[in-house]
């Protein structure tokens, strides 16, 4: 039994960790280059210029603010300038004990298109989308985080997709990093043109997307109605209203054109705090609805959940690895367990190959967005390293965190790490 566990399962276990993110990335690579021959490389405006748009109906932008202080000036301003006919700001103060709403009554003053709401206590990002929605008289709403900088077309381009399909029930936008003052802050730049962005566009091959940008999406108000607006008790709104909505039928877009600039953490509390939170959403909301998924009508739901139940068997398989290699060497038994790299002998370098193809391709994709993106692709030779080893282990400890917590109270949110700012 010894000689069968030292063997088979661990080869087999050790296989499992190398080919899953070597398959991965080729199907996302892939998926990604289909949707950008299919709907990216033909388009002749740039993200500066306008589409052409049949009509231009009004347009809600809600921010949700806890503790906005040092940003919300920056914000608003930047959303004043949005190149759109008809809109108006809405700015939901979640019961901030900063000056922020001191900040958004001078605010109002300088902006006209500018509404504030006050909620007396701090009932979370979701409670304050729902006010903010609530509070809107229009159809279609854009969301947007307190401390974000919007283009000035991404209204524009979010609207396309709401005119060009009734069932197009939310649009996610393109996130920008712009804290880059360390080396954590340089991985993400990359992280997010080559994971995020990538798979987002390879999930809109699939048909289905894991999840909007919460810092930035455009909603249907009809269909945010439809599926009870956000819920407020979830710890990741984002995740869990790209659920409700497809789960009920609705379409989620992707719109690289509609950029938005935001700030990310820049040291590693920061960081796992930001990635448990993530890892926990993304569980609570996986087990909340799995028992619509594997309903026929949800059929395009079922290739999105696969990929994310062996995403999690990875993680575990890569603790349990590590967890026999230590007491192995614990144990110091040569009878026990040969020491092994964690991965097959030869091919780590294949694995790295690819990861540098991967970020090659999506910075190519992106490089329409922004300038200079290749200064960064050194950086990335970090991330394996230091971001899969975080993301591993905040799933770890976010799945359990999110099976045994109880839902049903508001999800309240604190100010996070928001890097080094210039």
């Amino acid at each position: 039994m010894t000689d069968i566990f030292n063997t088979e399962i661990i080869s087999g276990a050790l296989a499992f960790v190398y080919y899953y993110p070597l398959l991965m990335s080729y199907v996302w690579m892939v998926a990604a280059l289909r949707f950008y021959t299919k709907w990216e490389r033909g388009e002749t405006l740039s993200f500066e210029q306008q589409p052409d748009l049949p009509e231009h109906p009004p347009v809600s932008i809600i921010v949700p603010c806890h503790n906005e202080g040092p940003n919300i000036k920056e914000t608003i301003a930047a959303l004043a300038q949005q190149d759109y006919p008809d809109f108006e700001i809405i700015a939901v103060n979640d019961g901030s004990t900063d000056n922020t709403a001191e900040l958004l009554g001078e605010l109002c003053h300088e902006y006209p298109q500018l509404r504030v709401v006050h909620l007396a206590k701090n009932r979370g990002k979701a409670t304050a989308l729902r006010m903010g929605a609530l509070a809107s008289p229009n159809e279609y709403l854009i969301c947007i985080d307190g401390d974000a900088l919007l283009n000035a077309n991404a209204a524009a381009w979010m609207m396309k997709h709401f005119l060009s399909g009734p069932r197009v029930g939310a649009v996610t936008g393109n996130p920008r990093v712009r804290t880059r003052s360390t080396l954590l802050g340089k991985i993400q730049v990359g992280e997010f043109s080559s994971i995020v962005g990538l798979i987002k566009r390879a999930q809109r091959v699939y048909g289905r997307i894991f999840t909007i940008s919460g810092v930035i999406a455009g909603f249907r108000k009809s269909a945010l109605q439809d599926v009870d607006y956000w819920s407020v008790d979830a710890i990741t709104e984002d995740i869990d209203i790209s659920w409700k909505l497809q789960l009920n039928g609705w379409d989620i877009r992707f719109e690289p054109n509609a950029l938005c600039w935001i700030l990310m953490p820049e040291t590693l509390k920061g960081l796992w705090a930001q990635r448990l939170r993530w890892a926990q959403g993304g569980m609570e909301v996986f087990t909340k609805n799995l028992s619509k998924i594997w309903h026929w009508r949800h059929r395009r739901m079922w290739l999105l959940s696969f990929e994310y139940l062996i995403s999690v068997l990875w993680t575990y398989t890569i603790v349990g690895l590590l967890t026999v290699g230590f007491i192995s060497l614990w144990l110091s038994n040569e009878q026990t367990m040969t020491t092994r790299s964690i991965l097959p002998s030869g091919t780590s370098l294949a694995l790295g190959l690819t990861c540098l193809l991967q970020f090659a391709i999506s910075f190519l994709i992106d490089s329409r967005y922004e300038k200079g993106l290749g200064r960064y692709y050194y950086w990335m030779i970090w991330y394996p390293l230091a971001f899969w080893l975080i993301n591993v282990l905040t799933t770890a400890f976010g799945v359990p965190k999110a099976i045994f917590t109880k839902r049903g109270k508001p999800a309240t949110w604190t100010s996070p790490d928001r890097g080094i700012q210039s």
